[in-house]
């Protein structure tokens, strides 16, 4: 347990990532300080517990302690933590690149911290490539409106959401945003250097769901002009919407994948591109290296982390035994679509928004609050109220998780 001072250095020392502190700060705000996890269950201070309705922020897969995830972190950490991925190599790397080039059928892993560097290796290679490949002039990046990419300064400035940008965001890469597919017919292909999307479904922007075809149509569009397609599967990726990856579902192959979040199973931080040979070998000769790198990069930890999830996706047949939960969820929420607080309800495989109706700014994280009285955790995306659990969720707990979200809104928006 955590005391009471011990939970006050929170409010005298530490500042949260989007998070009002003014109100956190509030002596009357208690701050829930999660102990402990245990499949879809988290722990709090004071015992309670709670579901995991966002899979603690769109990390985790298998759920809490899973014992073949943290045997392998174990395993690993009697041998050694961490080693240096610069100008040395490890086992974990070598068999977790192994198994995420069958997963994606590309050829190279580079590894780095998060999903925000995940992007920006993909845009920096590309840029890159063009430039020493005889295309200097292919400096333009494409991305859709209401993207998010991550909040380093590169990634950021490839998002379409303001709110997420902050100061300094006339700083970036060179980026055009369109609206739809059909944008791209009145630009010049000869400057760009890739498009980047969010596949099936856009996360920040309150679970937008593309329409069906739009990627395959993306994909042709690109194999035709000669421009390298990134796809930011940092919240697909991992069975989220029924298969391994998004870009499964449309049988897409993109020339760079970009990975992190669940690839630990939402265990410890790290991040995959994976790209082409194509790409690869752009880089060699001359001198030329992709001169980006981090401290952490190929983590041992990491890699034994992915590993051990990989396994559990094999040995638990996670992405079969999900396909029932995928039904049942888009059974439970008819409920939602049927209430009148309700503008409407998106959901792409296992991720569900539900979209409040005329609410005043700030009514979401109102409901996710009064979600807590029903052993309920989520965060809500504006007054979009995000459902995602980990996959491992059993059909009572799924029920429960639909339930409590729906009190909530009845709470806190009668009819």
């Amino acid at each position: 347990m955590i005391s009471d001072n011990r939970c006050s250095l929170d409010k005298e020392l530490l500042w949260h990532p989007f998070t009002p502190m003014r109100e956190w700060c509030d002596p009357e705000h208690e701050p829930l300080a999660l102990v402990r996890g245990e499949g879809a269950w988290l722990f709090d201070q004071h015992g309670r517990k709670y579901l995991d309705g966002n899979s603690s922020i769109w990390t985790n897969i298998h759920g809490h302690a899973h014992p073949i995830i943290h045997g392998a972190i174990k395993d690993q950490l009697d041998r050694v933590a961490h080693t240096s991925f610069l100008g040395f190599t490890h086992e974990p790397a070598m068999l977790l690149g192994k198994e995420l080039a069958e997963l994606s059928g590309l050829d190279r892993v580079f590894y780095s911290d998060n999903g925000s560097t995940a992007i920006e290796c993909a845009a920096r290679m590309a840029l890159q490539y063009w430039e020493q490949n005889g295309h200097p002039e292919r400096t333009l990046m494409i991305a859709f409106d209401a993207a998010y990419h991550g909040d380093t300064l590169g990634a950021a400035s490839l998002g379409g959401i303001p709110l997420f940008k902050g100061a300094g965001n006339q700083f970036g890469y060179r980026v055009q945003r369109v609206a739809t597919v059909d944008d791209l017919q009145s630009l010049n292909p000869a400057e760009i250097a890739a498009v980047m999307v969010e596949p099936l479904i856009q996360g920040s922007a309150g679970m937008r769901v593309w329409p069906q075809g739009m990627l395959k149509t993306l994909e042709t569009w690109c194999r035709a002009n000669d421009v390298f397609l990134i796809l930011d599967e940092v919240m697909t990726g991992f069975g989220r919407t029924g298969t391994m990856f998004a870009c499964q579902r449309e049988e897409v192959k993109p020339d760079f994948l970009c990975l992190a979040k669940g690839l630990t199973a939402g265990y410890l931080p790290m991040a995959a591109t994976i790209t082409t040979q194509r790409v690869f070998d752009g880089f060699l000769g001359d001198g030329r290296a992709f001169y980006y790198g981090h401290s952490y990069t190929a983590s041992q930890l990491g890699c034994a982390a992915a590993l051990g999830s990989l396994k559990v996706f094999r040995e638990e047949n996670t992405l079969q035994n999900l396909q029932p939960k995928i039904a049942l969820l888009s059974e439970l929420l008819k409920a939602f679509q049927a209430m009148p607080q309700v503008k409407e309800v998106r959901q792409c495989g296992f991720i569900a928004g539900i979209e409040l109706l005329d609410q005043p700014p700030g009514t979401g994280a109102k409901v996710c609050m009064a979600a807590r009285k029903h052993q309920l955790l989520t965060r809500p995306v504006l007054n979009t109220l995000v459902l995602m659990p980990p996959l491992s969720v059993d059909k009572d707990e799924l029920g429960q998780m639909a339930d409590a979200l729906r009190k909530a809104v009845q709470e806190i928006c009668p009819a």
